[in-house]
């Protein structure tokens, strides 16, 4: 938990199923386990077919009960998904964003074979009115499919800070496409401010090979922004890992700061075992949690990689980096021994 350095250290084997031999060393990136540890985390289609259409519904705050409810009503001409049987399975999902897993989704029942459905459900979330008036309110349509990936069909997305709450009648309102700022999850997260350096095997001299293997420095600076989540403020803190390892071998974090959504960390973490050939394959995810009893909740990251999609020659979903996160990457496997800055906004990951 020291504010100053870490230091992580285990090799990146690429081609062996067995840990490698040494008390600081683990096997991080063989083949055989990595195909077991990645999962996707996304669950939806958002480019098969346009949004289209529109969709009825009403805003509401119960003082009493401390609720803010969504009365959703109908939609009307959705896009068709399956053209050959002239079908959409249509429901609408809610979240509160920036930070979705906080408060959980909320989505209405199905309506089978239509692209004008009538819900008349109320989706409820408990939420301080103070809470609730620096969120905004994601309302998107999805055709469901069980037996593959769910359909984006349009959004809507509400500023609840300027919300006319004396207005509580059904309205109707156009879907919209994808957001980048949706997709991405870049709006109002945050920025994080950090560098990083890489130190190839043997560059340092004095002693035969020294390092004996190629080291990764990271250094967390500060994040700014981050969203106030609650009247009392954010408790961050920040995690690393080195993917495509997962597990406790490569995880780090750094202290957590207090009511404070502009939070200095000024933690350094040097990772060894990367040859240069793994800065390819490998990536550096950082992200940023509010601590709480109970559980942490996630705010936002970044990805420092390739972002080409691959891992060792495996299709991965988490080799996603931005071009900034690309480039502030690439910049590094290009000065060796060199600090790179940089200041990335935090996205969902």
């Amino acid at each position: 938990e020291s504010d100053t350095a870490s230091e992580i250290s285990f090799q990146l084997n690429r081609h062996k199923k067995t840990p490698s031999i040494g008390s600081h060393s683990s096997d991080m990136a063989s083949v055989s386990s990595v195909s077991g540890s990645v999962l996707s985390v996304y669950s939806g289609d958002f480019g098969s077919v346009d949004a289209q259409g529109t969709v009825e519904f009403a805003l509401d705050y119960d003082e009493k009960n401390r609720e803010f409810q969504v009365h959703v009503s109908q939609c009307k001409d959705l896009a068709v998904v399956d053209e050959k049987k002239g079908r959409s399975d249509p429901y609408v999902k809610t979240y509160l964003l920036p930070d979705k897993a906080r408060m959980g989704k909320r989505k209405t029942s199905v309506k089978k074979r239509t692209v004008n459905p009538i819900y008349n459900e109320v989706l409820r979330y408990k939420i301080e009115k103070m809470v609730l008036l620096i969120q905004k309110l994601n309302l998107s349509v999805w055709h469901n499919d069980p037996l593959g990936r769910n359909s984006f069909l349009g959004e809507i997305e509400v500023d609840l800070a300027s919300w006319d709450w004396s207005n509580r009648k059904l309205n109707w309102y156009p879907l919209k496409p994808r957001s980048l700022s949706a997709v991405n999850g870049v709006d109002h997260r945050g920025v994080m401010s950090l560098s990083i350096k890489y130190v190839p095997p043997g560059s340092l001299g004095k002693w035969p090979k020294n390092p004996p293997s190629g080291e990764v420095h990271i250094w967390v600076k500060d994040v700014k922004d981050l969203p106030q989540l609650r009247p009392s403020g954010v408790d961050s803190f920040v995690k690393c890992y080195v993917l495509p390892d997962t597990s406790k071998k490569s995880y780090q974090k750094t202290r957590i700061i207090k009511r404070d959504p502009n939070p200095v960390f000024n933690h350094t973490i040097v990772y060894d075992g990367f040859h240069t050939e793994d800065l390819k394959d490998a990536c550096v995810e950082l992200t940023v949690w509010d601590h709480e009893k109970l559980t942490n909740h996630f705010l936002g990251g970044i990805r420092l990689g390739l972002g080409t999609g691959l891992s060792y020659g495996i299709s991965v979903d988490w080799m996603d980096s931005t071009q900034e996160e690309v480039a502030f990457w690439q910049e590094m496997m290009l000065a060796a021994n060199e600090w790179i800055e940089g200041l990335l906004p935090l996205r969902s990951l």
